[in-house]
């Protein structure tokens, strides 16, 4: 099992963090590939998302499903559709890091685990003549950029303004 792990510190008290985490419908705002997100709960346990992906002339609708929660602190979820991969939303309190005129600041966590193998091309209509691993290696080099650009544009949505985001990278997956 492949694991990706990454951080960044927002301005806010864990409890407005986690609200806006809990309301994942919203992330769609935020992402040029995830063009919608269908909720089917009401974000406790057993809450399942639909993730519509769009890229290139591809499409693919993964599921995932809320496995438990502890608020402030934690989301655990699971994809429950085609690939194996499971991860967790994580937020401490970390009042060292708050900027000048912040009273605390959190830092968030994602934590992606998931087994490469277990991704297929028959979950995706492929273009003719376009293998997997073609698309895998035109994919990699977007996803950090889009996971700085998403979380730049929730850090300023939460905060009220824009600023520069640091994402920290903390685990990296060894196969891709």
């Amino acid at each position: 099992m492949d694991e990706v792990e990454l951080s960044t510190v927002i301005h806010l008290p864990p409890e407005e963090v986690y609200d806006f985490l809990i309301d994942f419908p919203r992330y769609a705002n935020y992402s040029k590939y995830l063009t919608d997100v269908r909720q089917h709960g009401d974000g406790s346990p057993g809450t399942e998302y639909d993730l519509r992906v769009e890229w290139w002339k591809l499409s693919y609708t993964a599921r995932s499903r809320v496995t438990d929660v502890d608020p402030p602190e934690r989301i655990d979820w699971r994809l429950i559709k085609d690939v194996d991969a499971h991860g967790h939303w994580r937020v401490e309190e970390v009042p060292e890091e708050a900027p000048e005129g912040a009273e605390t600041a959190s830092r968030v966590w994602l934590r992606v685990g998931f087994d490469p193998d277990s991704a297929s091309s028959s979950m995706i209509d492929l273009p003719a003549f376009v293998s997997l691993g073609a698309v895998i290696r035109k994919v990699k080099p977007k996803v950090l950029e889009e996971a700085e650009r998403v979380v730049a544009r929730i850090v300023a949505d939460l905060e009220g303004e824009p600023r520069e985001v640091d994402l920290e990278i903390h685990r990296t997956p060894d196969s891709v």
